[in-house]
């Protein structure tokens, strides 16, 4: 009985961990104006991508990972957060439409090396306008 406990947590931690993308379920937040993740990492948008929908899928997603929302996440009734679905299905939050992005290059809390990227057609994310 132990042994079988002990087999299914294990399994249990492992799922855990092979999910990254469901540990980013909380709303992103601003950060002196500037739109980070529950890790303080800097956010992005992408200009290729229209409201409410991501053109940044599979390699792109790689370099870019989208921020991911759980399954019960409805962003917030104000209307500056939202929730789109992605081409796989997944939810992704959004920021008045615009889909929000991590940067693979982006280290640590603070690091902006993502803004300008692919020809500027990458940004920070700020809060300019929004609520």
């Amino acid at each position: 009985m132990v042994q079988r406990t002990l087999t299914w947590m294990a399994l249990a931690g492992a799922v855990v961990l092979a999910m990254p993308g469901l540990a980013m379920a909380e709303r992103p937040k601003a950060n002196d104006g500037m739109v980070v993740d529950s890790k303080g990492m800097t956010l992005y948008t992408y200009s290729d991508d229209t409201p409410g929908n991501s053109a940044c899928n599979d390699k792109c997603a790689q370099n870019w990972p989208p921020v991911l929302a759980s399954a019960s996440d409805t962003g917030t009734e104000n209307g500056d957060w939202s929730i789109i679905t992605r081409k796989d299905g997944k939810k992704q939050w959004a920021l008045m439409d615009s889909p929000l992005y991590t940067y693979i290059g982006d280290k640590k809390k603070g690091d902006m090396t993502g803004d300008g990227k692919g020809e500027g057609k990458w940004a920070m994310a700020t809060m300019d306008g929004a609520d």
